[in-house]
């Protein structure tokens, strides 16, 4: 008796997530986490706690709550560049 063969054995997670749609939405959850995790280290490395963060955007701490925590639902663009612009830094986009 021969085992089932795995059709994904061999395959890399990028082809993977090609094949069943996903990596599109893996892509956007990554780079969100990466913006969020990039504006926790400025904040820290500045000694900047979330209420001054919130002060300094204008915004309310439980906004502010919602930057930095990407799997909290969709952030603007607006959000982001004034996330930036607080801790003296740019928002950069590109298309690759």
């Amino acid at each position: 008796m021969t085992a089932k063969q795995n059709p994904h054995r061999g395959s890399t997670l990028d082809a993977f997530l090609n094949e069943e749609s996903l990596n599109d939405e893996a892509t956007t959850i990554a780079v969100k986490r990466v913006i969020a995790w990039q504006l926790q280290e400025a904040m820290a490395d500045q000694k900047i706690s979330k209420t001054v963060m919130a002060i300094r955007m204008s915004t309310s701490r439980r906004q502010l709550s919602r930057v930095l925590n990407p799997d909290d639902g969709n952030v603007t663009l607006d959000t982001l560049q004034r996330a930036a612009k607080a801790l003296g830094h740019s928002l950069r986009l590109e298309l690759i």
